[in-house]
């Protein structure tokens, strides 16, 4: 029997909380796992950035390869892909033996790792009635902080014990996990369906197949604009972001003198307080808006990260990491908000878009921050981060204050509106 629309939108809600819940972990175990790769592997500061930086190249690579297939062939399909890639490369990364080989593996991943994003946002943008995306939205990605929280817990459980590699191995095999749901649990996106059905009766060529999605219309003159700014804001936030998480391990550790199993409990109630900031900022983005919430969560990063960083006090650090953190929800609000600004055919591939590519201007931003915290130290370094966020929240003001008012709105080949059957 098929599932029924209520059933169907808690089916894609978990699969996709699954799915990215997974991506977090590889992507954090990374960062908690520097300290111990770099006295493993004799390698730099310099060396071990590029191994984050790498990383997020790839995933801002994805949004050209993984966004497309999500709008070309489908949702499922597309996160399938995308969990079973970086899985498999997580994995092999216990097999390496010298840091480049880890640079390459950890690229080709990031392909797998950003296409979850763009395509579980737009999934569950298709699935859940229009009072409620903000919230289901900010729920899916919230489980970047409870992956935080799982990658911070297995660190500190394998870590200490069997080293880093078998926590690579494990954190990629535990992907099977997720990909078992999505395939057994998860249908295709019905609006998805639909609109294909729709290119093919109108668009599709003698042969019969359907135009696929293209980049350049994300720069036709009715969403230049929208793309430019929502790139720009992912840009600035994410290097805040990525420039002051990913040596927030190594800042606690080398600075603040904490051993690496405190350490990791740090990081873990840190993402506590993050976890709960995506739902709170959820539910204030179904009431006051998604772009003003926006707004709110960056300029509350941009104030409350400095303080974080200047603290030296174990306990006022345990106490201020989930305040600081419980801002930063931004990454849980632009899924549902960059979504509802593109057309249902380049959902995916705009949100997708936005979001990575500026993943992948900010990839540099791990590098930069360990090379300048060689000459100001890690607690200056991350606190230069909060005045990107409050420049992001800036550039957030410039873009429409919801779907309704992105101007011209793209309209599908029939000529309704392109996003009608998702405010139905």
């Amino acid at each position: 029997m098929a599932p029924t629309p209520a059933s169907l939108k808690w089916r894609v809600l978990i699969g996709c909380f699954l799915s990215y819940l997974f991506d977090a972990v590889d992507i954090i175990i990374l960062t908690i796992a520097m300290p111990a790769i770099t006295a493993s592997l004799q390698i730099t500061q310099a060396q071990a950035g590029l191994l984050v930086t790498a990383t997020l190249l790839g995933i801002g690579l994805s949004s050209v390869v993984m966004g497309r297939l999500a709008d070309t062939l489908g949702r499922r399909t597309a996160l399938l892909l995308s969990l079973a890639s970086f899985g498999v490369l997580t994995m092999a990364i216990a097999g390496a033996t010298d840091w480049r080989q880890i640079l390459v593996l950890r690229f080709f991943s990031g392909l797998g790792l950003g296409g979850v994003w763009s395509t579980a946002a737009a999934h569950v943008n298709e699935t859940w009635p229009a009072h409620q995306r903000g919230r289901a939205t900010a729920f899916v990605l919230s489980s970047f902080s409870v992956g935080a929280s799982v990658a911070a817990a297995a660190s500190a459980w394998l870590l200490p014990a069997h080293g880093w590699r078998v926590l690579f191995f494990a954190c990629g095999a535990a992907v099977a996990i997720a990909i078992a749901y999505v395939w057994l649990r998860v249908p295709e996106s019905e609006v998805w369906l639909a609109q294909r059905r729709m290119r093919v009766s109108t668009t599709a060529s003698a042969a019969g197949a359907p135009a696929g999605a293209s980049l350049a219309e994300l720069f036709d003159p009715a969403l230049r604009r929208i793309t430019v700014l929502g790139t720009a804001t992912s840009a600035l936030a994410l290097a805040a972001y990525w420039g002051a998480t990913t040596w927030l391990p190594t800042f606690l550790v080398k600075e603040r003198g904490l051993d690496v199993a405190t350490m990791a409990g740090f990081v873990a109630v840190l993402n506590l307080g993050m976890f709960l900031g995506y739902n709170a900022f959820g539910l204030l983005a179904d009431r006051i808006g998604k772009q003003r919430a926006i707004i709110v969560s960056l300029l509350g990063t941009g104030l409350t990260l400095p303080l974080y960083a200047m603290t030296t006090g174990h306990g006022a650090l345990l106490l201020l990491g989930p305040v600081f953190a419980f801002f930063m929800a931004f990454a849980g609000l632009v899924g549902a908000y960059f979504a509802e600004l593109f057309p249902t055919r380049l959902r995916a591939t705009g949100a997708g878009f936005c979001f990575n590519v500026g993943r992948g201007i900010s990839a540099f931003a791990p590098l930069t921050l360990g090379s300048v915290a060689g000459v100001l130290g890690f607690a200056n370094s991350i606190a230069l981060c909060g005045a990107l966020f409050l420049l992001a929240a800036a550039v957030v003001a410039l873009l429409p204050r919801d779907a309704a008012g992105a101007g011209s709105r793209p309209r599908s080949a029939a000529g309704a509106p392109a996003d009608a059957s998702l405010d139905s």
